[in-house]
């Protein structure tokens, strides 16, 4: 195939099929190479007033969990919106800019933004992730039950993503989308009226 059909075929596709997300169900996301990704949400820990005795003992944990299970992976995604475009912006203008009355403000909104993102940096959400690739149905269940298990034996707040836990985060990984209360399943669905 050449590039020009590469590229063509390339703009054919669904946007589902361009991210690999088939479907969303009530505990997973399907890909199109066939996984199937469990999404557990770790409730982060503010490390910044635990002792050094009690950060000690969380790394350890997090070390028990990974050496029991192999399989996992982790995501850690922000859960508020991310300002390094406006920074970037406001420091090329402030670079431009030969008044220096307008210079003096780009810089306090610099300042500003700054100050916003340090408030937001704790707003982290870390995910594990468990891909299930042809286990029996009867299986899964009891494997993710215990892997739950074993996060909250080792200390970690934990909860099963459902759908809408993972369109929020699809929502924030793709377009850094934190202030939608309800995700559709197709674009335009809040806007169908049945019977109508």
């Amino acid at each position: 195939m050449s590039r020009k059909e590469k590229k063509a075929e390339k703009q054919k596709q669904f946007t589902r099929q361009l991210i690999n997300t088939k479907v969303v169900t009530d505990r997973s996301l399907v890909t199109y190479r066939g996984d199937e990704l469990v999404y557990f949400i770790i409730k982060p820990t503010n490390i910044s007033v635990l002792s050094e005795a009690s950060i000690s003992a969380r790394i350890y944990a997090l070390m028990t969990v990974l050496k029991g299970m192999a399989e996992l992976e982790f995501l850690c995604l922000n859960s508020r919106e991310n300002f390094d475009d406006n920074k970037r912006f406001l420091k090329s203008r402030i670079e431009q800019e030969n008044n220096p009355a307008v210079r003096r403000l780009l810089e306090h909104d610099l300042t500003h933004l700054d100050r916003i993102q340090v408030q937001m940096a704790t707003a982290r959400e870390f995910l594990v992730i468990i891909r299930l690739r042809n286990e029996k149905e009867s299986e899964v269940f009891p494997y993710l039950n215990r892997i739950e298990k074993t996060l909250r034996e080792q200390g970690f707040s934990t909860k099963r993503a459902g759908s809408e836990d993972i369109k929020r985060m699809l929502a924030i990984y793709f377009e850094q989308n934190v202030t939608t209360e309800k995700f559709e399943d197709f674009d335009g669905e809040r806007w169908i009226i049945l019977n109508d």
